[in-house]
């Protein structure tokens, strides 16, 4: 989803030895400690490592950058394919706050929950059904703790950084009372709401993300006019099959079809809207 699937990256660029400096004299002292049949390896240099092969640099004159292209697209997990069949894809990880707010089923929260552990981040559930998220948090990450479960109310200062995201994911029934761990840089919060509740319209009006799944046609009538959406899409919120979602920006809208892999399905079954 290109609206909604750019995230920020920082990297520091790889440090080299240029040409004559004291790395080439470090490959001629080896040669020559070999040469002479010491037996002793090439000394590493501090923070480089060993002398590497060097090659001839490829360049590419200014006039010819245009026809280069690299198939570069969006960053962030898949969340499943568009009406076109392409990848959606959400940048979950942001260096700002970002809210999530999700009207739909636990098996799609949850597919969103091992897909952000999967980007690398620390997932934090809280829920006041733990043993519905139980063996989804024992079989994520291979034996690493990449998703930890809390009771409602109780997930403590998650420590977010560039360096270790968070998603904390809110499944605490129709009316999630506040968070005291809340959206921050690198720290993205998932809230899960079965249905459309009294507390949803704020939910819905301070989030930068909203997803609906199939709701009944006087929910997707009240849907329509908080989001502002077109009749001919509200309509279809009351007709969407399992593991259809309605993804909603303040600029953009996008349907999109959620197919788990086969090590989802295994785990948490086939998709669908209902528990």
């Amino acid at each position: 989803m290109s609206h909604s699937s750019s995230s920020s990256s920082f990297g520091t660029p790889a440090r080299s030895g240029a040409p004559g400096t004291s790395g080439g004299s470090a490959s001629r002292g080896a040669s020559r400690g070999t040469g002479r049949g010491t037996g002793r390896a090439a000394k590493p240099r501090f923070g480089f490592g060993l002398v590497g092969p060097r090659r001839d640099r490829h360049s590419v004159p200014l006039d010819q950058l245009e026809a280069l292209s690299l198939p570069v697209g969006d960053d962030g997990m898949v969340i499943g394919v568009d009406a076109e069949n392409r990848p959606a894809v959400l940048g979950i990880n942001r260096p700002v706050p970002y809210d999530v707010t999700l009207i739909g089923g636990l098996w799609t929260a949850q597919v969103l929950a091992l897909r952000a552990a999967a980007t690398g981040a620390r997932v934090a559930v809280e829920t006041g059904r733990a043993q519905a998220w139980t063996a989804l948090a024992q079989a994520a990450g291979g034996g690493q703790p990449c998703i930890a479960l809390h009771d409602v109310g109780r997930v403590p200062p998650q420590g977010a950084s560039a360096g270790s995201p968070v998603v904390v994911v809110r499944d605490c029934g129709m009316r999630p009372p506040r968070g005291r761990v809340v959206s921050a840089p690198w720290q993205s919060v998932v809230t899960l709401l079965p249905y459309l509740s009294p507390v949803a319209p704020r939910l819905l009006e301070k989030s930068s993300l909203v997803g609906v799944q199939r709701v009944s046609p006087d929910e997707a009538a009240q849907i329509g006019r908080i989001m502002s959406l077109p009749r001919h899409e509200y309509e279809a919120l009351s007709t969407l099959a399992d593991g259809v979602t309605l993804w909603c920006t303040p600029s953009d809208r996008q349907f999109v079809m959620t197919q788990g892999t086969d090590a989802e399905t295994g785990l948490l079954g086939a998709a669908r809207r209902m528990d």
